[in-house]
C-alpha cells in the first residue's frame, strides 16, 4: 500500500514476541518509541499484545488482529535460534508455504562470507511466500511484510532502522495533533469537568493522567485530535473549566 493521506483512520496493533519480555528479564523499549513514530504519521496505535515464543500463538493473534487494524507490526522471534518461529507463525496465520529466500541470503552476504551462513544464520534468511522484505542495515537479516503485516526484530536499534525503511510503503492517516495542560489539582477533583468538555468534544480524545510531586497531587490533561480547530475548540474549554473551578493550570509542552 502507498502512502496517501485519508480521512478514514489508519490504525495498527503492534504484537511483542517473547519469552524474556513475559517473564521480566528484558524490558521492553520498542512499544514506546513504535507509537510515538505512527504517531506522527497519523497512524494511530489501537492495540498492544505479548505473546510467548508459541507458534500457535503467534499465529492466533497476528489473524485476529490483522483483520481488525489496517497494520499489524511484530517485534522479535526472528532470530538464529531455535525458539525463534515469528516467521513459521506468520507462513501458518497466512497457509503459506516458508523457505530460504534468495534476495534474503544476498543480503546477508553484504556482512557474511558464503562459509559464514550456517544453518542457524540461514533461518533468519527463511521468509514466507509472498513477502516482502525489510531492509536491515545493521545485522542485514531482513525482516519482510505480508500483505498489513510488517515482522521486525525485537532489538531496538535493528528495530528501528527496520520502521525508516518500511515506513514510506504505509498509508499516512491525518496527523495527530497534541496538547498538554498540567493541573495542580488531584486527578478526582478535575474529573467531572473533564467527562463534560470529553461529552462536548467527542472527536477530541482527551486523557487525564494523575501524577505525585512536591508531596501533592496533579493531573496532566492530555487533548489529542487530527483537526486543528477541534482540538483548539477543546483546549479553550478546557481554559474555561480551569477558569471557573479556580484551578492552578500550566500549559505543558506540546508532544
Amino acid at each position: 500500500m502507498t502512502a496517501q493521506q485519508g480521512s478514514e483512520p489508519v490504525t495498527a496493533a503492534l504484537l511483542v514476541i517473547g519469552e524474556e519480555i513475559l517473564s521480566g528479564r528484558t524490558r521492553d523499549e520498542n512499544i514506546t518509541y513504535i507509537a510515538a513514530y505512527l504517531t506522527r504519521m497519523g497512524i494511530v496505535l489501537r492495540e498492544v499484545r505479548v505473546v510467548a515464543d508459541d507458534e500457535e500463538e503467534i499465529a492466533a493473534a497476528v489473524n485476529a488482529l490483522r483483520r481488525r487494524f489496517t497494520y499489524v507490526f511484530t517485534t522479535g522471534g526472528i532470530g538464529p535460534t531455535h525458539d525463534d518461529v515469528t516467521a513459521d507463525a506468520i507462513a501458518k496465520a497466512f497457509e503459506v508455504e516458508i523457505a530460504v529466500a534468495p534476495d534474503a541470503v544476498a543480503a546477508m552476504r553484504k556482512r557474511f562470507e558464503t562459509e559464514d551462513l550456517t544453518p542457524a544464520r540461514l533461518r533468519m534468511a527463511r521468509v514466507p511466500k509472498g513477502a516482502t522484505l525489510i531492509d536491515n542495515p545493521i545485522s542485514r537479516a531482513p525482516g519482510f511484510m505480508l500483505e498489513n503485516v510488517i515482522v521486525m526484530a525485537g532489538v531496538p536499534r535493528i528495530m528501528q532502522v527496520m520502521l525508516d525503511a518500511v515506513a514510506p510503503r504505509l498509508a499516512k492517516g491525518n496527523p495527530i495533533l497534541t496538547r498538554s495542560v498540567r493541573l495542580d489539582v488531584p486527578e478526582g477533583d478535575a474529573a467531572p469537568g473533564l467527562a463534560d468538555l470529553q461529552s462536548s468534544h467527542p472527536e477530541v480524545q482527551i486523557g487525564s493522567y494523575p501524577f505525585f510531586e512536591n508531596k501533592r497531587l496533579g493531573t496532566y490533561v492530555v487533548l489529542r485530535a487530527t483537526d486543528a480547530d477541534k482540538l483548539a475548540d477543546a483546549v479553550a474549554g478546557l481554559w474555561d473549566l480551569v477558569s471557573k473551578q479556580g484551578f492552578h493550570a500550566v500549559a505543558a509542552v506540546d508532544e
